[in-house]
């Protein structure tokens, strides 16, 4: 738990006889991690057409196929069946049941869209005939007359009158029907001889004409009665369409599921095998398996083929840059690791932080938002999102709310709060707005707890890699525990008046560390997070060291202040309390109906609000500060290859 799992390479050199069968059982236990060795193939099996590759095609052409028959049918892939994989699905035989189906889903689809189309067409007729349907004008009389040109449409108000000026010197009848304040319905018509310069005017004052098809005829109000006629045929046959569907989903839903799950993972098996080497008579096949599982493994592929040659080389925590991350962590504990790996994947030989962050997140958030009441109902909707009875789709955040509501919970009887109501529970501690600056001293002294556990973290993290010059002169290691310690032992007399000797002795520690720090560059190895050191000799060396360990100094004040902002939240939070009540108050005086709901409303806003911003500044506080005293990250993830992955995954 507070370290990755071990993990093993193995390498194998298998039969090709064999291939499928191996491959079969490295998807089915589901602790395999791929190393593409396709580079170490032969030359002149290089050269040979890759006829598994052929088939990862296929079969990845027939898995989008089966997707799209499944979207359009409206039908959910599931979860994977149970079960052992049956084996490869015969590509020509998978082929020729996914056309049939695709030849009847397309008929209907095909249909629907027509359809719908042909709706979505009479409904902008209707709604452009809409504003001239009181017209009493037989519009089929204005189609293609001989002589004459006219335009029958809508326009902006404000173009009418510059329509007119640009026609003042072409024999023209213009007419505004209907108008509103900002579209006009008009007609214009003109000598047929003069049509392209009346279309070029219509169209420069963004007159939309109304066409209609030539089956439609007669008035306006005749013509729209046609089409909702029309809309309501076309939403029988939709209706009907929609039957045949579900027709369709009944019959094939349990085939097409099934046999999209099949064609997944033969496409996921023809994937891996693509990514061995071959050789001429045999594949090599490279990987990571965690250590525990190395024995059962091994002793499956025995039995599964005797040719098979299998060698398993440990890795070693210090020598660790490619080795796959697979954090082992109890359900639990989940919602942390996710805080974790948004910000970084720890490397192999790296301390997993998520029992740390599963211990002081909550601690943090409870008290910059200690309240009993609010953090019940904060802890309440964490539980019905994790059970996923609301807000389903953040579900995977519903174990860290509830964490968090617990722990504001305990800090609500700390400060004797709840729901913003203070002395009507005791407080078990204090009151923060009556002891502001006594809460503010507590979060500064909580705040360098936790920094010098995380410069511990990382002196027992160097320790273990045998990193001997990181763990000694690096800002994190015992030369920058030591220049922090003394900055505070400095800063701690400077404003409680302690005796000369006390600060002489921290001041001559604070030199000696800082010309440990100042050195560091020169002993620490590249790669571990410094700098190398400057071209330019000697001076220009200790004018950059000079501002670094001037710059490490700020960030350790900077870090440590950091954490006043856990008692200024707490002091906020008991103030934006007291602010609720006090509207409450204005809103009604007498303690009306309408105090309460002013009550009730405020407290909401404290929850969701608040909630989510001290949830921010708590985040802030461990990725910032905290993490950046002994984590790294940059590990890479752990993806067995299994031939039932779930969609998702």
């Amino acid at each position: 738990m507070f370290y990755p799992r071990e993990m093993t390479e193995i390498e194998m050199i298998v039969p090709a006889k064999d291939l499928l069968a191996v491959t079969t059982e490295l998807g089915g236990q589901g602790i395999f991690h791929q190393t593409d060795s396709s580079y170490l193939s032969s030359e002149a099996e290089m050269n040979q057409p890759n006829q598994w590759q052929e088939k990862a095609t296929g079969y990845a052409s027939l898995e989008r196929r089966l997707q799209t028959i499944l979207l359009t049918l409206e039908i959910k892939e599931g979860k994977p069946p149970s079960g052992e994989f049956p084996g490869l699905v015969d590509l020509a035989t998978a082929q020729q049941t996914v056309e049939q189906i695709e030849h009847e889903v397309r008929l209907n689809s095909d249909q629907l869209t027509a359809e719908y189309k042909h709706v979505e067409h009479l409904e902008s007729l209707q709604e452009q005939l809409q504003p001239v349907a009181d017209l009493d004008l037989d519009l089929s009389q204005l189609r293609n007359p001989r002589f004459l040109y006219s335009v029958l449409g809508m326009m902006p108000v404000d173009n009418i009158e510059r329509l007119q000026t640009s026609l003042s010197r072409i024999p023209t009848v213009f007419l505004t029907l209907n108008q509103d304040n900002q579209k006009a319905v008009v007609w214009l018509a003109g000598p047929r001889a003069n049509a392209d310069v009346l279309e070029r005017a219509a169209r420069s004052a963004y007159l939309n004409p109304l066409s209609l098809p030539d089956e439609y005829t007669g008035k306006p109000s005749e013509i729209i009665a046609a089409l909702r006629e029309g809309i309501a045929t076309a939403q029988k046959k939709i209706t009907a369409l929609k039957g045949d569907q579900g027709k369709l989903r009944e019959k094939y839903e349990k085939q097409a599921r099934e046999l999209l799950w099949d064609v997944r993972s033969s496409r996921m098996l023809t994937d891996a095998i693509v990514r061995y080497g071959r050789l001429k008579y045999t594949y090599l096949i490279v990987g990571w398996v965690i250590s525990a599982c190395i024995p059962h493994l091994l002793q499956r592929l025995k039995q599964i083929s005797s040719g098979t040659l299998v060698e398993t080389f440990p890795a070693k925590r210090e020598a660790s840059s490619n080795v796959p991350v697979d954090l082992n962590n109890p359900r639990f504990m989940r919602p942390f690791q996710m805080l974790v790996t948004t910000y970084a994947r720890p490397r192999y030989n790296e301390l997993d932080p998520t029992f740390l962050i599963a211990l002081t997140f909550p601690l943090l958030f409870g008290a910059m938002f200690g309240d009993v009441g609010q953090g019940l109902v904060l802890a309440v909707l964490g539980w019905l999102m994790a059970q996923k009875k609301f807000l389903a789709s953040m579900s995977s955040l519903g174990g860290l709310i509830t964490a968090c509501g617990l722990s504001a919970t305990v800090f609500g009887f700390l400060y004797g709060s709840i729901f913003g109501v203070e002395h009507v529970i005791p407080a078990l501690w204090l009151h923060p707005m009556e002891k502001i600056m006594d809460i503010l001293m507590v979060a500064i002294g909580v705040g360098v707890v936790l920094l010098t556990i995380g410069f511990l973290i990382n002196i027992y993290n160097a320790a273990r890699n045998r990193d001997w010059a990181h763990l000694v002169f690096a800002n994190n290691g015992i030369a920058g525990l030591v220049l922090y310690w003394s900055l505070l032992g400095l800063v701690a007399g400077a404003f409680l008046g302690s005796l000369p000797v006390p600060s002489v002795g921290f001041g001559g520690l604070a030199v000696i560390a800082r010309g440990c720090v100042m050195v560091s560059e020169m002993v620490v190895p590249p790669g571990t997070g410094h700098r190398p050191p400057p071209e330019g000799g000697p001076g220009t060396y200790a004018i950059q060291a000079f501002f670094e360990l001037f710059e490490t100094v700020i960030g350790f004040l900077s870090n440590s202040l950091s954490y006043v902002r856990v008692g200024a939240f707490a002091v906020a939070h008991a103030g934006l309390s007291a602010v609720i009540f006090i509207l409450a108050e204005l809103a009604s005086p007498a303690r009306g109906i309408g105090y309460y709901i002013v009550v009730i409303i405020g407290n909401l806003f404290i929850i969701g609000f608040e909630g989510l911003i001290v949830g921010i500044q708590t985040m802030r506080l461990e990725y910032y500060e905290f993490f950046s005293k002994f984590f790294k990250g940059g590990g890479g993830r752990y993806e067995p290859l299994t031939l039932r992955a779930a969609a998702e995954d």
